[in-house]
């Protein structure tokens, strides 16, 4: 019996989808004890957008660790955090017009979740949230009401409650005004709906299947929010620090949220952090109000900075990610139109894009039958149907063109049929 299985917990599931021993990763690859290598369409669940062990990333990890460099530090000043803080608004907040305050929580993504949930509810002094149906917020207990997942609730225990879950773009089908539902319901004071704090929204849903929003949706659900007098809060955990071509995934909408949750990509390195970020009018806590051990993570910040310094002060990686998306657009289409709509089924955007398969246990076979191919590729979607591509964004049009090879004739093992041509 090997360590894992004797004292690892049951909880463990990436392990079980790709059960190999990793000893090191590279760019966009990752090896095993036998010296397999593997293309990395998993990337950390999106938090190496960057790839495994960049080098300048790295190099500034090193330089810091060498010279004695605080490792933690609670919520006190440190001059990493002062250096990431000052990346964050030059290179970041400025470019854009944007004004925020940055609050360091606890280092997951569900944990600025819930200061966000928290914070709202504070401000507006009502208890409601609303959520959308296939958002996945994290699961502690404040950001798992908010998830709509019925494996993931099921973990819960207890009730999960003060969240009202309302359809996200597309849900009811292309011609059901969704919004318009919406508006309807909190203009009714008998729709049995109360008025929320706030509304948590992914533009793009990475667990829930890569469903997309729609620009005039995004706008139209920041209109109803300013009408209604609700905060709007975009998660952006695994669709933002550039996965969709943009730093922020609702740029492209030209909106502005009241609050904004990242962690993932934001340290660049795999090192746990998060971030809420929020208008400097709902600056309200009093100290210590929300606070955590390790809210301070000083080797996340160095990385950041970095990441933030050599990617974000220009356009190349940007350009670079729209480029590789158009790729994989035209890659996955090829596919789509080898197996069929009905059976392949194009979603997502940016570098966060996969195939929709007909029910969840083919989108397993066909992950299996990827990694056995020296690929890994997860799934996600309400029912595990679709196949989700989160490539590094440093990855590169040699190796997207391999990958997509890759799951071509993954797809063409489980679905039969001539060899789909991909690049």
């Amino acid at each position: 019996m090997d360590i894992f299985s004797e004292l690892e917990s049951s909880a463990q599931c990436y392990a079980n989808a790709f059960p190999v021993v990793f000893t090191r990763g590279r760019g966009s690859w990752l090896y095993d004890d036998a010296g397999n290598a593997y293309l990395d369409f998993l990337a950390g669940a999106g938090s190496l957008n960057y790839g495994h062990n960049h080098p300048v990333l790295k190099q500034a990890l090193l330089d810091y660790i060498a010279a004695d460099g605080v490792a933690h530090g609670l919520d006190l000043h440190t001059t990493a955090k002062a250096r990431f803080m000052a990346a964050f608004r030059d290179l970041v907040l400025a470019p854009r017009g944007l004004e925020y305050r940055l609050q360091f929580t606890g280092p997951t993504g569900a944990n600025a979740v819930e200061a966000a949930l928290k914070l709202a509810r504070k401000v507006k002094g009502r208890s409601s949230v609303i959520a959308f149906t296939n958002g996945f917020h994290g699961v502690t207990l404040g950001a798992l009401a908010a998830t709509g997942n019925r494996h993931h609730r099921g973990g819960s225990g207890v009730p999960l409650a003060n969240v009202t879950r309302m359809p996200y773009a597309g849900y009811l089908g292309r011609d059901a005004d969704t919004l318009r539902i919406l508006d309807r319901l909190l203009g009714d004071p008998s729709s049995g709906i109360d008025l929320p704090a706030a509304m948590i929204v992914e533009t793009v849903q990475g667990e829930g299947g890569l469903n997309s929003a729609s620009t005039a949706w995004l706008q139209g659900l920041a209109q109803l929010c300013r009408k209604r007098d609700i905060l709007l809060i975009v998660d952006d955990i695994q669709a933002g620090c550039g996965r969709t071509g943009t730093f922020f995934s609702f740029e492209p909408a030209g909106i502005q949220p009241d609050m904004v949750t990242l962690s993932k990509s934001l340290s660049g390195y795999g090192l746990p952090m998060a971030l809420l970020l929020y208008r400097p009018q709902l600056d309200v806590w009093k100290p210590g109000e929300h606070n955590g051990t390790f809210r301070g993570n000083n080797h996340a910040f160095v990385t950041a900075a970095a990441a933030l310094e050599h990617f974000w002060a220009d356009d190349a990686l940007a350009a670079n990610v729209r480029a590789r998306s158009e790729q994989l657009r035209e890659g996955l289409q090829r596919l789509s139109e080898r197996f069929g709509v009905a059976r392949v089924r194009i979603k997502g955007r940016g570098l966060m894009q996969g195939i929709e398969c007909a029910d969840g246990a083919t989108a397993d076979r066909i992950s299996r039958a990827a990694f056995q191919r020296g690929l890994i590729i997860e799934t996600s979607g309400n029912r595990g149907q679709v196949l989700k591509c989160l490539c590094p964004l440093t990855i590169s049009t040699g190796e997207l063109r391999d990958g997509l090879g890759r799951l071509a004739a993954s797809l063409e093992q489980e679905l039969g049929g001539r060899t789909a041509q991909a690049s």
